[in-house]
């Protein structure tokens, strides 16, 4: 009898494929955060090597996860028998298809300005997304998950890859903190919106203008401003009385918290990315960020 090549207890394989814009990114950005090895656009026909490179005997436990789609070589036709090698090498593969109406997707690279993956041939989008659409039917057909994000938005959907795929959810709070622009409008999602246009601004210093809120030396303008102390302080304070009082509601599995200033490039961003981290020193498991104006 033969036996795999790697041999594990519980090994898994999450093959992520499907629709240009239609979450696959925010999929692995999530698995990588649950310690799964993550590789994007890998050529279909390596994804065996690739296990078998990846696979490691001594670990009791193996979580891969592999986003293949139109940007990858090879024949797509071929992925149940890839598919099947992989199993004979104790994995256990899953393909999740992510998905989005075409309107929706049109409607998402017109926000972030991004090229189709078909573009290249000279299509217009909607005959591109048309297209790719085709050329994937064989793959949504055999899809073991297919998860339709038209109606959520990043937090929604990395809440959904999570108890879709059974990756260990439990009852505990999924926070989101976002910023953004007030001149673009206020998220809809948002649970609760702190504006920040009442603190310095770093746009009107030439050399921190082209900067985020990311970055060093923004953080550091930030850290020097006493307005900007006293509000992260207040902000936080709000949030650690009320965030553990949220999670005891049963029916509530997220919460967004947004920070709204005039670009949504600077002082939001700073405070989205200070309280994220604040959260996480305060215990919270499941934290993420968002900046809608930067990503």
């Amino acid at each position: 009898m033969t036996q795999p090549d790697h041999p594990h207890a519980s090994s898994s394989l999450l093959v992520v494929t499907g629709m240009s814009g239609g979450g696959k990114s925010v999929a692995l950005n999530t698995f990588e955060d649950l310690d799964f090895y993550c590789v994007d656009n890998l050529p279909a026909e390596l994804l065996p090597d690739f296990v078998r490179s990846a696979s490691h005997p001594e670990r009791t436990t193996q979580k891969l996860a592999v986003g293949i789609d139109m940007r990858s070589r090879g024949d797509l036709a071929n992925m149940p028998e890839w598919l099947s090698t992989v199993g004979g090498m104790g994995l256990d593969p899953r393909l999740v298809f992510f998905d989005a109406d075409d309107h929706v997707l049109l409607k998402r690279y017109a926000e972030t300005r991004r090229r189709h993956p078909l573009t290249h041939l000279g299509l217009p989008l909607a005959d591109a997304i048309a297209l790719e659409r085709q050329a994937l039917k064989p793959l949504r057909a055999l899809a073991d998950v297919t998860i339709d994000t038209s109606q959520l938005n990043v937090h929604q959907l990395r809440r959904r890859v999570i108890t879709e795929l059974g990756l260990g959810m439990d009852s505990s709070l999924s926070l989101l903190f976002e910023s953004f622009a007030y001149r673009r409008g206020v998220p809809a999602d948002a649970d609760f919106v702190f504006d920040a246009r009442a603190l310095p601004n770093p746009h009107w210093d030439p050399r921190l203008r082209p900067l985020s809120g990311r970055d060093a030396d923004v953080r550091t303008f930030f850290e020097g401003q006493a307005d900007v102390v006293e509000f992260t302080d207040q902000v936080s304070g709000f949030l650690d009385t009320w965030l553990p009082r949220m999670q005891s509601d049963t029916t509530r599995s997220y919460v967004t918290v947004a920070f709204g200033c005039t670009g949504g490039r600077h002082r939001s961003v700073y405070l989205a990315e200070t309280l994220a981290r604040h959260a996480r020193e305060r215990g919270w498991d499941e934290v993420a960020t968002y900046h809608r104006e930067l990503d």
